[in-house]
C-alpha cells in the first residue's frame, strides 16, 4: 500500500488511516501526532481531522487533542461477530473470572493479530500491556496460538515464514518448535503459554467452537507468573469453553475444522 502522502491514494483511504492512528494505547492524538502516525501532508491530516470532527466520527479534546467519537462506538457495537460472541460468552466469562479471579479474556482473529473483544480482570491481577480492542501476536499469546492452530496450512505457513518478534527471552520464533505446539493444540484443544509475551504473566487458552465445528474465538485465563499452577485452571477453562461452544451451536460428534 502507497503512504499516505503519495499519488493515487483515494479520500476514503486516508480518512481509514487517520482512524486506524488510533489505538488502545494512544485514544488521544494531537494533529501532530495524527501526521506522524499517516504520514500525510500537515495540511492533508488537517482538513480530513476537521471533517471527520464535524461528521462527528472524531471529537476534540479539552486539550486540542482528537479521539474516537461516539458515533464510531455505537457503530462498532453493530459488528455481529464481536457482539454475537461477547453476548454468548458473557456469562462463562464470568463465571470463570468468578472462580479464579485473575484476567479471564475472549479474542478473534483479525487478519494476521488476535483482538480481544472482551476481558474480566482482577484489581490485584498482573499488568498487561492491551486492553478491550488491542491486538495481540499469533505466535506467542495463549489465544493467537490457539486461533493459529485452527487456522489454514497456508495462513500457518505465511505466519510462520514471516518475522517472528521475540518479545521476550522466552517467545518461542523457532518454526519448527512452533509447529510442534499448533499440532498439540489442535489436538488438546488448548494451549500453555509462559512469559512468551510478558515477562511475569503466563496464561492457558481454549479454543470456541460454533455449530459448524469451526473456531471462531479463544478464551483464556492470564496470570502472573507461578501464583498459581495453570494446569489447576485447565478444567475450568475448558469446562467453560465448551459450555460457550455448545451455545453457540457445536455438540459432541462435530468435527473440528480449520477456518
Amino acid at each position: 500500500m502507497p503512504r499516505a502522502n503519495e499519488p493515487g491514494r483515494t479520500v476514503s483511504s486516508r480518512l481509514w488511516d487517520l482512524l486506524f492512528a488510533f489505538d488502545p494505547n494512544n485514544t488521544e492524538l494531537t494533529l501532530a501526532d495524527l501526521v506522524r502516525r499517516t504520514g500525510m501532508p500537515h495540511a492533508t491530516a488537517r482538513r480530513l481531522t476537521l471533517e471527520l470532527v464535524e461528521a462527528g466520527a472524531l471529537e476534540r479534546t479539552s486539550d486540542n487533542r482528537f479521539a474516537i467519537g461516539l458515533p464510531l462506538w455505537r457503530l462498532g457495537t453493530l459488528a455481529p461477530r464481536a457482539e454475537t460472541l461477547r453476548s454468548a460468552a458473557q456469562p462463562f466469562v464470568e463465571d470463570l473470572y468468578t472462580a479464579l479471579r485473575q484476567h479471564v479474556q475472549l479474542a478473534v482473529l483479525q487478519g494476521d493479530h488476535a483482538v480481544i473483544i472482551e476481558r474480566l480482570s482482577a484489581v490485584n491481577a498482573v499488568g498487561l500491556t492491551s486492553q478491550i480492542g488491542g491486538q495481540l501476536p499469533l505466535h506467542c499469546s495463549g489465544v493467537g496460538k490457539v486461533l493459529l492452530s485452527h487456522s489454514t496450512p497456508a495462513f500457518i505457513d505465511e505466519v510462520l515464514a514471516g518475522r517472528l518478534r521475540r518479545f521476550t527471552p522466552r517467545t518461542i520464533v523457532d518454526p519448527a518448535e512452533l509447529r510442534g505446539q499448533l499440532a498439540s493444540c489442535r489436538s488438546t484443544g488448548t494451549v500453555v503459554v509462559k512469559e512468551e509475551l510478558s515477562e511475569g504473566a503466563e496464561s492457558v487458552a481454549t479454543r470456541i467452537v460454533d455449530g459448524r465445528g469451526t473456531v471462531v474465538a479463544a478464551l483464556s485465563v492470564v496470570v502472573a507468573a507461578g501464583s498459581i499452577k495453570l494446569q489447576a485452571a485447565v478444567p475450568s477453562l475448558v469446562a467453560s469453553g465448551l459450555g460457550l461452544s455448545r451455545s453457540l451451536g457445536w455438540r459432541p460428534g462435530i468435527p473440528i475444522r480449520t477456518s
